[in-house]
């Protein structure tokens, strides 16, 4: 048995230290990646207390100095969380305290963990999502391009893995765009959900000060507050399981397009090549070109579906408000933000570095991918389709059919210029979001006047 130590909660009782292993968990490793919007909503929340008579000008200014460096080290990840410390809101405060005397026991007045847990969580996920809708789109617009060079290079379309009509390399690149495309304009939906601050709502029933809560938002760079304090903790989960959902859909639309790509690259298919980059060898067989990027690439795609289920396995199933088990939401979170934006940073280069046969796709395309074709021109000639149809099956049985290529329209042509246009619109988007979101922080360093009339104010 031990003293609980320097925790927050630290009530000088006996703290068994096998039990502060198991409640710590990971959280001294996962709260680094929170720990700098942790920060920065300290920085906000230490404003609104000076604004509001509760915190003195000097203990707010130096409260500020303090924030401001320390924030410049978590990002350059010189802070340590020690088990010790519990996590990253411990190591936070103690920090202060070293720096800022007395002021920084000030800091916590009115807020409690779960909301500035939830605050830091809310400004890291709409941050990282705006930069991984920026990689999504980057991944569209490669596919895009590939579509450009490629627009009427031939190859079979197949249904059950079996040929079944004419299509294009055109037509193959720009569904994954335009798969892609729907995830980014799914991706505005979240980034509103998470456009609330949910500051002041404390540990789910409001803080007992009168703490301006649109103040706050504002200084944070959102649109609103969360009102319902309630709403604010039983978010904690739903919001969580909303991204993961939307990281699986966008890995979901890309597996097809790695599976795809897989096949074709055979040497027995040989429709496109992958580049030399994107290949390993094997250690015995010195002939061999393994697509492994591919592979594991395809495999995170399922990783992500994997861990969106664990996001949901963990959130799901409790009462309203807060409760313990939402600290285990974290790590997969963050896991799936790292996979995801790991395999959707190198999709990119290797997209823009395939290289198509057009000989061997065109060869590929054989006379019964007309079959349909030629169904319906008997069709439009006034014959029922039915019958259409049974006598091209029966022409093919006995190997008489031969295509009229004149008279058909041939694969459809993908339009191009249409997805690649509105990708560019939400490019834009997510850069302007992030340019504010960072000019918010910036602001927030520089403002160092709270503003309260009293400059010898002191509270307890």
């Amino acid at each position: 048995m031990a003293h609980e130590g320097s925790t927050l909660w630290a009530k000088n009782l006996p703290l068994d230290q096998a039990l502060h292993r198991f409640t710590v968990g990971d959280d001294p490793l996962t709260d680094l990646a929170l720990l700098p919007w942790d920060i920065v909503g300290s920085a906000a929340h230490a404003r609104t207390l000076a604004e509001g008579g509760f915190l003195a000008r000097r203990d707010f200014q130096s409260l500020l100095q303090a924030l401001k460096a320390l924030h410049a080290e978590a990002l350059a990840g010189r802070i340590t969380i020690t088990p010790e410390m519990e996590d990253g809101h411990t190591a936070l405060e103690l920090a202060l305290v070293s720096r800022c005397g007395e002021a920084g026991k000030r800091i916590h007045l009115g807020r409690s963990r779960n909301d500035q847990v939830i605050l830091a969580l809310r400004l890291l996920l709409r941050e990282e999502l705006a930069r991984i809708g920026g990689q999504v789109i980057e991944v569209a617009m490669a596919f895009t391009a590939l579509a450009e060079r490629n627009a009427r290079i031939p190859m079979p379309g197949y249904t059950h893995l079996r040929r079944a009509m004419p299509s294009t390399w055109g037509l193959w690149a720009t569904a994954f765009a335009e798969g892609l495309l729907e995830e980014v304009e799914a991706l505005g939906a979240l980034l509103i959900r998470l456009d609330r601050c949910p500051a002041g709502a404390a540990a789910g029933f409001g803080a007992p000060l009168p703490l301006d809560r649109e103040r706050m938002a504002e200084l944070l760079g959102f649109s609103q507050v969360q009102r319902n304090p309630i709403d604010v903790m039983n978010s904690r989960g739903r919001h969580e399981g909303a991204i993961a959902d939307w990281l699986a859909s966008v890995a979901s639309v890309l597996e097809k397009a790695l599976w795809d790509l897989a096949l074709f690259s055979m040497e027995e298919i040989r429709f496109v090549a992958l580049p030399d980059a994107f290949t390993t060898g094997s250690s015995i067989m010195p002939q061999k070109r393994n697509p492994d990027v591919l592979e594991l690439a395809r495999a995170t795609c399922r990783l992500l579906r994997g861990q969106a289920s664990v996001v949901h396995e963990v959130a799901g199933g409790l009462p309203s408000s807060y409760h313990r088990d939402l600290q285990l939401l974290k790590a997969p979170i963050l896991d799936m933000l790292r996979h995801a934006s790991g395999v959707f940073s190198v999709l990119p280069a290797l997209i823009e570095g395939l290289v198509i046969d057009p000989v061997v796709c065109k060869a590929a395309c054989g006379d019964e991918l007309y079959a349909a074709h030629a169904a319906t021109s008997l069709a439009l000639e006034g014959m029922t389709f039915r019958d259409a149809y049974q006598e091209v099956a029966h022409r093919i049985l006995q190997g008489e059919f031969v295509p009229d290529y004149g008279r058909y329209p041939g694969a459809v042509l993908a339009d191009i210029a249409t997805p690649r246009g509105l990708l560019q619109e939400h490019l834009a988007t997510l850069r302007s979001l992030r340019t504010h979101w960072r000019e918010t922080v910036d602001r927030l360093w520089a403002m160092s006047d709270p503003g309260v009339n009293d400059p010898t104010q002191e509270c307890s």
